[in-house]
């Protein structure tokens, strides 16, 4: 059986495909898919002796579930596709929303800047809680992306390396440009 991209995908498990080499996994939007999602992606890496990338990939499948389930209207489904290749593990999360995600760039404030909010008293004030999901994404992925989908959605993607020096470099350097 495949996919329409094309990948060879193996049984089917009430909604999970799984292959050697694919975990493949439709929810129902809600707010537990996140750490199912986490100790799918998790119970995965070990089978594919592939331990040293999973808090990596662990956060960054958190990362794009939450943001696909943020635009997923009403009960839609969030489908989240793990692959093995050979240099690198790539995660794909799939939302209906046409909206693209919007990397938000890094605030930086000088001492002269600081002070109390006001506005963060105010119901609703994300006191800048929200937008740090691309940014870490892209500190621990080699490379990701998005894929539009007919009719509707589209795919968020990242890939990382299962070969190389760790992650958490980049992470310092990218996070902490002054370090």
């Amino acid at each position: 059986m495949t996919d329409p991209t094309g990948t060879v995908l193996g049984r089917t498990l009430g909604g999970c495909v799984t292959s050697g080499l694919v975990l493949d996994v439709t929810f129902r939007a809600g707010r537990t898919v996140p750490g199912q999602v986490r100790g799918l992606v998790t119970s995965r890496l070990s089978a594919w002796e592939l331990d040293g990338v999973s808090d990596d990939v662990e956060l960054i499948a958190s990362e794009l579930v939450t943001n696909a389930l943020q635009h997923a209207s009403g009960r839609e489904e969030v489908r989240v596709r793990l692959v093995r290749e050979p240099h690198a593990v790539l995660l794909e999360v799939w939302d209906s929303s046409d909206t693209r995600p919007v990397r938000k760039l890094p605030l930086s404030a000088s001492g002269d800047e600081a002070a109390p909010d006001a506005a963060a008293l105010d119901t609703g004030h994300d006191a800048f809680t929200r937008g740090r999901g691309l940014p870490i994404v892209e500190a621990l992925s080699e490379s990701w992306g998005v894929t539009p989908t007919a009719p509707r959605g589209k795919w968020v993607w990242a890939r990382c390396a299962t070969v190389g020096p760790p992650a958490d470099v980049t992470v310092r350097r990218v996070l902490s440009p002054g370090a």
